[in-house]
């Protein structure tokens, strides 16, 4: 069974929650074993990942990378700037040509099209590992991390703070498919995309949009941002300006739930989108949340080759 993973809904709400399961059962079972010890079934022995950047990478590269070590398999690392296709060489080309080789693709680009067409003419599984558009792994681990804090998603209520981005298009896609409704507070001009609300709408999902930051995380259970510059984007002060009123504060968490989780998918700039005493603070969980790449990341890949769900 072959199965890409390019945006959540291309699991479902069954799949989100089998591979969810899957990352849980691994961390645990490997409570106090050395990082590079694969696990004790080594489900990928024999296979192959290549990983293709077109982004820089520090989460994305290491947990895939980790992740198919523990899992028994190996990896190939491949920098879009030194291969063929950063000399025109097409990305349908690119997939048959790597499809031959390895036994599943993991692409991080700046392109989501070419995500798209990377999965449309590889015959092995592709791997959203970050687009322009979403970043569905991101958001897995993230779901892992809430679990772990509160038991469960369903009727939790997540509150974005700043630019309507790639990863906040993934919670909105998660929070239509696994129950939780997700309250959207940022500078106009810099929403998150219609379809992105549409899409999730359509599913029945609770997406608000809220331009007062109080307002927005007033009970929230989880607090979450990005950073308001995000790669390749130049530094622009009018948008930094635009975003100064969203910072994740003290006070910003005290208008939250009591218990409120704050999250953060790293790298981050103290001092721009959060305060360093929220971040640092005991609130926060960025630290399990970036540790969940990898255990989500193993649970991907397991799905994506009909291990599980």
């Amino acid at each position: 069974m072959m199965r890409h993973l390019l945006d959540l809904s291309d699991a479902g709400a069954d799949g989100i929650a089998a591979m969810l399961r899957e990352a849980a059962a691994r961390k645990a079972a490997r409570a106090g074993w050395p990082k590079g010890r694969a696990d004790a079934d080594r489900p990928l022995e024999g296979h192959t990942l290549a990983m293709l950047f077109e982004k820089n990478s520090t989460r994305t590269r290491v947990s895939f990378d980790m992740a198919m070590r523990q899992l028994g398999g190996t990896t190939i690392v491949l920098e879009g700037s030194a291969m063929q296709l950063g000399r025109g060489e097409s990305v349908a080309d690119t997939a048959r040509v790597l499809s031959r080789y390895v036994d599943a693709i993991m692409i991080r680009t700046d392109d989501h099209a070419k995500l798209v067409e990377m999965a449309a003419h590889a015959t092995v599984p592709v791997v959203n590992g970050l687009t322009d558009w979403s970043h569905p792994c991101q958001v897995m681990a993230d779901m892992q991390t809430v679990i772990e804090r509160r038991g469960s998603l369903g009727g939790s209520r997540w509150a974005w703070l700043g630019d309507g981005n790639n990863v906040l298009h993934s919670i909105i896609e998660a929070g239509a498919l696994m129950g939780f409704e997700t309250v959207v507070s940022g500078p106009e001009g810099y929403d998150p995309h219609d379809d992105a609300i549409g899409g999730a709408t359509q599913r029945g999902g609770r997406v608000t949009l809220e331009r007062d930051p109080v307002r927005a995380v007033t009970g929230a259970d989880i607090v979450v941002t990005d950073t308001w510059i995000s790669m390749g984007q130049d530094h622009a002060e009018a948008k930094l300006a635009a975003m100064t009123p969203y910072q994740v504060t003290p006070a910003l968490m005290a208008a939250a739930a009591p218990t409120a989780t704050f999250l953060h998918c790293l790298p981050a700039h103290r001092g721009e989108e959060v305060a360093a005493d929220v971040i640092d603070g005991p609130q926060s969980a960025i630290w399990d949340e970036a540790e969940n790449r990898l255990h989500a990341q193993k649970a991907v890949l397991l799905w994506c080759l009909g291990r599980i769900g």
